[in-house]
């Protein structure tokens, strides 16, 4: 499959020639939506926590006598029932929600979303990318111009395997629609996020040697 190469300034250079093995995988939509679901479910920090009557504090004593009162009967102000009581069935720290994935499903669904997105015209290619500082304004003046000159790029873009020092990281971080990621941390997840994906062809190569050819593969395991 072959796709358009841009400059930095959003002129067209060149054409470039994207692996079949990584950007022409059949797409399976339900294995994506569980490798997605897993990703989304790993990422939960699951900090939300309520207290049971046993956990909250006071209550120690019956707030009024059993009968003659002509109230209803109550043992502890802990009670659900209670403002201030203890939570039924509430979230609780403690749950765990991991969900376990295999490698080769994870790896499967990623080459299915970026050969789908490469099919509906959403992965770009840059020659080279460079800044001269690592600095917001610079990056936000180069993302700028590439999507007044490339239409596709107007909505929310991946920028993948740039160096993430932490001064570039910062650089992008604060520009909204705009994502980075190194080419060994992408996830589905990561992909979907975002409408476009921005490579270079030095991010072309790297995704060849993190997502080798089966045949390579089964070469190294024997």
């Amino acid at each position: 499959m072959k796709t358009a190469v841009y400059n930095q300034e959003g002129e067209k250079v060149g054409e470039a020639l994207l692996p079949k093995d990584i950007f022409d995988v059949k797409l399976n939509s339900n294995l994506v939506h569980q490798v997605l679901v897993a990703q989304s479910a790993n990422q939960r920090q699951g900090s939300a926590h309520t207290k049971t009557k046993g956990e909250v504090r006071g209550g120690g004593r019956k707030p009024w006598r059993q009968k003659g009162t002509g109230r209803a009967r109550h043992s502890s102000i802990r009670s659900p029932l209670w403002r201030g009581g203890g939570v039924v069935f509430g979230p609780r720290k403690d749950k765990n929600w991991k969900q376990k994935i295999n490698r080769k499903m994870r790896r499967q669904a990623l080459l299915m979303v970026l050969s789908q997105k490469a099919r509906e015209g959403e992965v770009f290619v840059l020659d080279d990318f460079k800044l001269k500082e690592a600095k917001t304004k610079e990056m936000f003046s180069i993302i700028k111009t590439l999507r007044l000159k490339i239409g596709g790029l107007a909505k929310g873009t991946l920028l993948i395997s740039l160096p993430r020092t932490k001064e570039v990281f910062r650089a992008v971080r604060n520009i909204a629609g705009l994502g980075m990621i190194e080419t060994a941390n992408l996830s589905v997840l990561n992909l979907l996020s975002f409408k476009n994906v921005l490579l270079t062809k030095e991010s072309i190569s790297l995704l060849k040697k993190v997502f080798p050819k089966k045949e390579e593969t089964e070469e190294n395991a024997i």
